[in-house]
Order: structure tokens, then C-alpha cells, then sequence
């Protein structure tokens, strides 16, 4: 079975360096215009024969419009981002000083769990359940979904690797095509 997996185009949040996981922004202009660009510069993988699949949140949805066209697809919410909960769409430097903030950074923040929001443990949980039932399915996938998604994914997949989430989450646009029978990956 072969899995791509790619991350949704910049949105205002991302440029701004901003939380940003369940609150539903659009593609930024710029976001468009780097997918458009990505597109017909370096091309992007085939979904011809995929089965296609969005976390349904407007900008993995936007990003496959861009990106392949107005094709069929189903959406999963099992692969949305992390929930940041209190923390949404404010930045470091707006919370520098919140102590709800200061405790969930220095501490674990896998475990800790965001005001309002979830942890990265619940997130991650929730995406393997989705991915459980997707190789169940056995089909090939085209799955555009979030950083933070795509990171629990490869971590999980890749555990040899000794790689963190933050070095496995891809550039806006780019992402991984995996052969699961064959135990491998390359970027797209």
C-alpha cells in the first residue's frame, strides 16, 4: 500500500507564527501562490488511483483544490491538528508571560494539555486510530492534512529514524510519499 501524505499551503497563521489547529482558515494568498507555484514548477504526486482524503478543514481543502482539481475525496476529521485550545491564533510573544502558557511549554507538552484544547498525545492517538483504519482499507491514499498530523503519522511509522515531530513536520505544500509493504519514504 502507498500512503502520500502532504501538508496544507500557508495559511495567515503560519506566516504570522501564530497556533493555529482547529480554528478553520483559509490558504493566504502567498499559500496559494506557492502551492500554484510548487505545482507547476516541481510537479506533485499522481492521485491517479488514490483513494483521496482531507481532514475536511478549509485549507487542506483549498490546498487540494489547487493542487489536483475538483476531484472526489472524503473527509476524515481523524486528521485534523492538534486543538490549541486557549492558545489558538495567538502567538509566543502575545503569550510569553501567560503562566498557563509558560507551564505547557516547559513542561511536557505532549502530555500537558492546552487550555480548552488537547495534548500532543490525544492528537496522535486520534490520527493512529484514523491511519489504523485506513491500512485496514488497504487502499493507496492521498491524504492532505496538517503538520502536526503528518509528523504523528511519520513517527510513528519511522520510529528507527530517531526523529522528533518538529523534524519530520514538512514545508507548506510538501509532505511524503511512503510504500508501506516496503518499509520506506522519500519527500515530495
Amino acid at each position: 500500500m502507498k500512503l502520500i501524505l502532504i501538508r496544507h499551503g500557508n495559511t495567515e497563521a503560519s506566516e504570522k507564527h501564530l497556533y493555529c489547529g482547529s480554528t478553520d482558515l483559509p490558504l493566504s494568498d502567498g499559500g496559494r501562490a506557492a502551492l500554484l507555484e510548487r505545482k507547476a514548477s516541481l510537479g506533485i504526486p499522481q492521485a491517479d488511483g488514490f483513494r483521496v482524503v482531507t481532514s475536511g478543514m478549509r485549507r487542506c481543502e483549498e490546498t487540494l483544490l489547487l493542487l489536483y482539481g475538483d476531484i472526489p475525496h472524503e473527509t476524515d476529521a481523524a486528521f485534523r491538528e492538534m486543538d490549541c485550545g486557549a492558545f489558538e491564533m495567538r502567538s509566543y510573544e502575545e503569550m510569553k508571560d501567560d503562566p498557563d502558557y509558560i507551564a505547557w511549554i516547559t513542561g511536557d507538552n505532549e502530555a500537558n494539555v492546552c487550555p480548552g484544547g488537547e495534548s500532543g498525545q490525544i492528537m496522535t492517538a486520534r490520527v493512529l486510530e484514523g491511519l489504523r483504519k485506513l491500512i485496514e482499507d488497504g487502499r493507496d491514499t492521498l491524504l492532505i492534512t496538517h503538520g502536526g498530523v503528518i509528523a504523528a503519522i511519520m513517527t510513528h511509522l519511522f520510529p528507527e529514524e530517531g526523529k522528533n515531530r518538529y523534524e519530520w513536520q514538512p514545508k507548506p505544500g510538501g509532505g511524503y510519499e511512503i510504500d508501506l509493504n516496503a518499509k520506506c519514504w522519500r519527500a515530495v
